[in-house]
């Protein structure tokens, strides 16, 4: 009888050791974060440099006025070809799917110009006002401009001067400011809406 004992012990034992670690394992894979697919996480947010921009309302936009949200920020300018319609394009439809899939906080699109001397704050309100509430549009002094730009590592450059025709050249990244105003995260070209959406979305669940 002992030694019947003991081997429904070793059984019962066993069985119970087996459950455990099913649910030990079950549990750490729920607990392993879900992988980015395009956004580069900064090692540890950063602080941004002081600056003083104006919004296309006329309203002053400092570094203290991205607090309290969610920015996926893009640098560029109203009279650019191709490139700039087409990112914020990309980023409005980032953000509807995020809303179709029941996110209720979505991140504000801000679009800084580097052509401040034809982006005024109505030109750059008209402009935004094709991409949907939510997007941001700033402008103001070279300098204060060159403030933010420089500490993000964001390049720009006219090209192709001709008197009032002229390019600009520019970084085409989209870079992620927290909700403590903070860069956290870029996304680098191509840019591709379904990759954003997941990526914010996880981003911000997160903080």
């Amino acid at each position: 009888m002992r030694r019947m004992d003991s081997r429904k012990y070793f059984i019962a034992a066993t069985a119970i050791a087996a459950i455990a670690t099913g649910g030990w394992l079950s549990w750490q894979l729920m607990q392993t974060p879900q992988a980015l697919l395009a956004a580069t996480l900064l090692p540890a947010p950063a602080e941004l440099a002081e600056f003083s921009l104006t919004d296309q309302h006329g309203t002053e936009f400092t570094r203290d006025s991205f607090k309290g949200h969610w920015n996926l920020v893009f640098f560029g300018f109203t009279h650019c070809p191709d490139i700039c319609p087409l990112t914020l394009r990309v980023l409005a439809d980032a953000r509807r799917q995020m809303q179709e899939k029941g996110l209720h906080v979505l991140p504000r699109i801000v679009l800084v110009s580097v052509d401040p001397e034809r982006d005024s704050p109505e030109v750059l309100g008209r402009y935004i006002s094709h991409f949907g509430d939510g997007t941001v549009g700033l402008t103001g002094e070279m300098e204060q401009l060159r403030s933010l730009t420089t500490k993000l590592g964001i390049y720009f450059q006219k090209s192709g001067i001709d008197g009032d025709n002229y390019a600009v050249d520019h970084s085409a990244v989209i870079i992620v400011i927290n909700p403590d105003g903070k860069f956290t995260a870029l996304f680098s070209a191509p840019h591709e809406a379904g990759n954003i959406a997941h990526d914010a979305s996880l981003l911000m669940s997160r903080f």
